[in-house]
């Protein structure tokens, strides 16, 4: 009896895909290690408040990103009506001249256009359109999509068997914020405030805060009388359907081994320093696998890294199995430690010790922050501040106040001076 063998998969360094939402976040995560960026334009995307781009930045930003070997995408990702189609051709054309790589897609329209006005745009198949197996990746290879975003439900076994299948590259999420509805499906937001999530209004209604009441009858109503009865205890702070965040760093080599082409983290609407400290935190961990895969271990400072930025308290989905009430935030949301991006650094005297800071948030003499950026990480006590006349401050206090301050250790342009909040 003969066995069908399935084919290999191919293993490869896949690319670090991170969120920017304005150009200085681009030029973070790349400065930190991403290999690939995307972005939204003014049009046709998901995050209407992110900052987005102008097609000036964008310009900027391609030629930051290209010159240090990174690509830029843009999410063009909208779940089009006939009104939203206006501008799309000269709009996707004007991203062609431009220089972007590719664009992010969910709506046919929006693919069929780009394909015959921009054939230069590579097209990726955004995640709202819930592509879970082979056969549908098999649809859009045969249509053109030269990488497809699966969906967020899809486990790290149904990847394999993707990819055993489908010759074409696939972006999977890595780590960021989980939306509770079926690949962000979802029509809570236009319910509630009349702003369409699949229009880049989404107002994020699934996070809010939820009281809990049945109808009935308290003792001694009558039936005219009926009255909301209370599910909960004043003291609750209670959430309801609000997802833990994704985190894989633990699980790198397992998302490396199922052939994934790019490992994709989430958060347009995130800062410049969570998006510096989840960046560098990945690809410390993909590079330290591919440099020693059959000796590879977990270092715990990764995670610690990652929970130093702006977080909800962590999950892996449906990489390994079904989510339950675990990997969802349900009554009081847990403490998590909490640190405030203070200070950037400009500057560096190796003769005097002395950083040149851009003050980001308050921070005084007197209290303990840590220096982090690509080769830097320590922990030092600010002993003294100076502003750019040599006066001595008690404090940093003015927003991109430029200060003086002593540092224990070496420290380089764009590293970043962080505190405990």
């Amino acid at each position: 009896m003969s066995t069908i063998m399935q084919p290999q998969i191919a293993i490869k360094k896949p690319e670090l895909l991170a969120p920017a939402g304005n150009l200085e976040k681009l030029e973070f995560a790349v400065r930190y290690g991403a290999d690939a960026v995307y972005i939204g334009g003014q049009q046709f995307g998901l995050r209407a408040k992110a900052g987005n781009f102008t097609f000036e930045d964008m310009e900027k930003g391609v030629n930051f990103a290209h010159q240090r070997g990174a690509k830029v995408f843009v999410a063009t990702n909208i779940i089009a009506h006939n009104d939203d189609l206006k501008g799309l051709e000269s709009y996707l054309k004007t991203l062609e001249n431009i220089g972007i790589d590719a664009i992010i897609v969910a709506d046919p329209s929006i693919i069929q256009t780009a394909k015959q006005i921009a054939p230069g745009l590579e097209i990726h198949l955004s995640t709202q359109a819930s592509t879970t197996n082979w056969k549908s990746v098999k649809f859009w290879k045969e249509e053109g999509i030269a990488r497809v975003v699966l969906a967020r439900e899809v486990s790290l076994k149904e990847i394999r068997e993707i990819k055993q299948h489908v010759d074409v590259e696939i972006e999977a999420f890595i780590h960021g914020a989980m939306c509770i509805s079926y690949s962000g499906r979802c029509v809570l937001s236009n319910h509630m405030t009349s702003r369409d999530a699949n229009r880049g209004g989404c107002a994020q209604s699934c996070r809010w805060k939820y009281d809990l009441f049945e109808d009935g009858m308290m003792d001694n109503d009558s039936v005219d009388n009926k009255q909301e009865i209370p599910l909960f205890n004043p003291e609750d702070d209670s959430y309801t359907m609000s997802s833990k965040d994704l985190c894989m760093i633990e699980s790198i080599p397992d998302m490396i081994e199922t052939g994934v082409d790019s490992l994709k983290i989430e958060g347009r609407m995130k800062s410049v320093h969570y998006v510096a400290t989840v960046v560098n935190a990945y690809r410390q961990a993909i590079d330290a696998y591919f440099e020693d895969p059959q000796n590879y271990t977990f270092n715990p400072a990764w995670l610690d890294e990652i929970e130093k930025a702006s977080h909800r308290p962590l999950t892996k989905a449906f990489y390994y199995t079904t989510p339950n009430q675990e990997d969802q935030i349900y009554g009081n949301e847990p403490k998590m430690r909490k640190y405030d991006f203070v200070g950037l650094v400009l500057d560096y005297d190796q003769t005097t010790g002395i950083a040149t800071i851009q003050q980001r948030n308050n921070f005084m003499v007197g209290q303990e922050v840590e220096f982090f950026g690509s080769n830097t990480k320590f922990i030092q006590k600010i002993e003294q501040i100076e502003d750019e006349e040599g006066n001595l401050l008690d404090a940093a206090r003015h927003p991109l106040q430029i200060v003086k301050v002593k540092v224990d250790q070496p420290v380089y342009p764009y590293d970043m001076m962080r505190k405990e909040n």
